[in-house]
C-alpha cells in the first residue's frame, strides 16, 4: 500500500468538514496517512482592494483548529497532521497532488454563490491534480428517485459506479474504480453507454446509410466491456462487477447511477497535441455537478512510449 498520504483542503465550511470526514475513511481503508490542509489566501497572492487582510502566524489558524476539534478524541485514527499554506487554492490545491494518493476536497467552499453547484477550486483540482480527485457533494443532490436506502447500498450491498467508454477505454480509471470496490467490499457498476439513436447526415443526392440494428450494437458494446475488464478482474478476483450497456447519454446515466452509491468513478481527458491544456471532458464536468454522491476524477494514464 502506498505511503504517500490522503489529503483534505478545508476552509471551515460545511462542504469541507464533509470531505474531511470521507477523506479519514478513505486513509483508514487504505492504512494511509492523512494530510489536512487550509490554503489561506491573503493580500500578497491577491489584489488589494480584495483582501486587504495579511496572514496571521504560522501557529494559528482557526480552520486547522476547528478540523483538529473535530477529530479529537477519536479512536482508529489515522496518523494526521496539519498543514496551512498561504497562496491561491486554485493554483497550490492540484500541486498537492504530486505528493498525495488522493486528494478530498467539497464541492464547494466558502466563497461563490448560495446556488453554485460546483466551486472553482474544486474544479481546478479535478482538472488539474497529478492524483486522482474526489469531489464530495453537498447531500440532497442528483436524481429524485423517492428511496430510502443508505448511501452507498442498495438491495443487494455497497456498489461503487465507474463509466467505461468502450471505444476509448483508460486503464487508470478502471483500475481505481477496481481498486475501490475492493477496498469497501462492493460490487462494482460499469455503465457503458453508446450514442442513440444515431445521428446520420446527408449531402443532397446521397443515399441513405443501411439500418443499423440496435441490438448489434449492444451486443458488440458489451463484448468490448468484457475484454476492457478482464485484466482488472483478474487482479481483483474477488470484486464483483456488473456491466449495464444502456443507449444514450452517458452522463445521464451515470448520474442515475449514483443514487445510493458510494462513489461514482470517471477519467479525465487525456492531452492531445492539437489540445494540450488538461481537460476533464463534458460528461465528467456534468458528472461532477449533478451526482448525487462523491466522484473521483481520475487522472489518464500516462501514455506509452
Amino acid at each position: 500500500m502506498s505511503t504517500q498520504p490522503v489529503v483534505a483542503a478545508v476552509d471551515g465550511s460545511d462542504d469541507s468538514l464533509r470531505a474531511l470526514e470521507w477523506a479519514v475513511d478513505a486513509a483508514r481503508r487504505r492504512a494511509a496517512p492523512l494530510r489536512v490542509v487550509h490554503v489561506r489566501q491573503y493580500a500578497a497572492w491577491g489584489q488589494p482592494e480584495v483582501l486587504a487582510a495579511g496572514p496571521p502566524a504560522p501557529e494559528e489558524d482557526p480552520v486547522l483548529d476547528l478540523a483538529r476539534v473535530r477529530l479529537a478524541g477519536r479512536t482508529g485514527l489515522p496518523a494526521v497532521d496539519f498543514v496551512a499554506l498561504d497562496g491561491a487554492p486554485g493554483a497550490l490545491l492540484p500541486e498537492l497532488g504530486a505528493t498525495a494518493q488522493l486528494l478530498v476536497l467539497g464541492s464547494r467552499g466558502r466563497g461563490g454563490f448560495a446556488s453554485l453547484l460546483l466551486g472553482s477550486n474544486s474544479l481546478a483540482a479535478a482538472r488539474d491534480a497529478e492524483c486522482p480527485v474526489v469531489v464530495v457533494p453537498r447531500p440532497g443532490r442528483g436524481p429524485e428517485t423517492g428511496t430510502d436506502t443508505p448511501a452507498g447500498t442498495d438491495k443487494d450491498g455497497p456498489f461503487v459506479v465507474v463509466g467505461l467508454n468502450v471505444d476509448s477505454p483508460d486503464e487508470a480509471t478502471l483500475a481505481h474504480a477496481f481498486d475501490e470496490a475492493a477496498l469497501r467490499d462492493a460490487r462494482l457498476r460499469i455503465v457503458a453507454a453508446y450514442p442513440w439513436p444515431p445521428q446520420t447526415w446527408m449531402l443532397p443526392g446521397e443515399m441513405p446509410a443501411p439500418q443499423i440494428d440496435q441490438g448489434a450494437v449492444e451486443h458488440e458494446s458489451r463484448t468490448l466491456a468484457r475484454g476492457c475488464l478482464a485484466p482488472h478482474r483478474e487482479r481483483h478476483p474477488g470484486v464483483v462487477a456488473e456491466i449495464l450497456v444502456l443507449p444514450g447519454d452517458a452522463a445521464g446515466h451515470l448520474v442515475a447511477a449514483s443514487e445510493n452509491a458510494e462513489l461514482v468513478v470517471v477519467g479525465r481527458h487525456r492531452r492531445r497535441l492539437l489540445a494540450p491544456a488538461r481537460m476533464m471532458g463534458s460528461v465528467t464536468q456534468a458528472v461532477l455537478l449533478h451526482a448525487a454522491g462523491p466522484v473521483a476524477v481520475v487522472p489518464p494514464a500516462p501514455p506509452e512510449e
